[in-house]
């Protein structure tokens, strides 16, 4: 697992629904002051950490669309009383972190949260299945990262994902951030925007000062037939033909 991200104005918005579910239901306060309550609660956030938000996302792509995702973030706490603030709004809730990611074609298969002795930070993860990629966007975590899969030709698909604007402020320093998503492509990769690649696995990296107003990770893949075709089984499948016709042809000599 690697590097760090912010989590969005969008989880934690959606996180603390609940907040903004009882001041409509009593309609005291104007969706003004309620976006000035959000950034409070995110200020509380933010001065409950000792610098150290992480965030890191996979993403295994498959021809069809379909893929397997899975999102670690981490935190460290400066003391208790931090640590209750960040319990309170439920951003490591298995319950809010599987609602906000689930959708009707997407599946949270699991939600892991622990605290590693090592560092004393607390960890989420979180791992994800989905029919199509598109579908991420209708998540209320995903709602703004415009996933988008299109086929170019035949043989080419376009894929691109939006990282939206990251908020910052109240003291971060936004350099010493970074945000990082990995994607195993299914295909031969004709070309990209990512600044590693080993294999067929593309990783995107930006500090939360390079983000500015947003950026669009984007890769043209030749995707295989199947949705994974190793070479191996094309070698195994000619062997076990080669084997059962040597059989045959002994059968019948005998």
């Amino acid at each position: 697992m690697s590097e760090f991200n912010f989590f969005s104005l969008n989880l934690i918005s959606h996180l603390t629904s609940g907040f903004k579910t009882t001041m409509n239901s009593t309609n005291f306060y104007s969706s003004k002051k309620i976006k000035i309550l959000l950034l409070l609660i995110l200020s509380a956030i933010i001065v409950s950490f000792n610098g150290c938000l992480n965030y890191y996302q996979e993403v295994t792509l498959y021809p069809d669309g379909s893929g397997k995702m899975q999102i670690d973030y981490w935190m460290k706490f400066i003391n208790e009383e931090s640590e209750k603030v960040v319990e309170n709004l439920g951003i490591f809730n298995p319950d809010s972190i599987k609602s906000g990611f689930q959708s009707a074609y997407s599946t949270v298969d699991n939600v892991n949260v622990y605290e590693d002795s090592t560092d004393s930070t607390t960890h989420a993860v979180i791992e994800i299945s989905f029919t199509h990629i598109d579908s991420l966007n209708k998540t209320k975590v995903f709602a703004e990262y415009n996933f988008s899969f299109q086929q170019k030709s035949k043989d080419q698909i376009i894929f691109s994902q939006f990282i939206p604007p990251i908020a910052t402020g109240f003291g971060i320093d936004a350099s010493s951030f970074n945000v990082t998503y990995r994607y195993k492509i299914s295909g031969d990769i004709l070309s990209h925007n990512a600044q590693e690649i080993s294999g067929k696995t593309l990783t995107w990296r930006y500090k939360l000062s390079e983000i500015g107003g947003g950026k669009m990770i984007t890769v043209t893949f030749q995707p295989y037939k199947l949705k994974e075709t190793p070479m191996w089984i094309y070698f195994l499948s000619g062997a076990v033909l080669l084997l059962v016709l040597f059989f045959l042809l002994k059968k019948r000599k005998s």
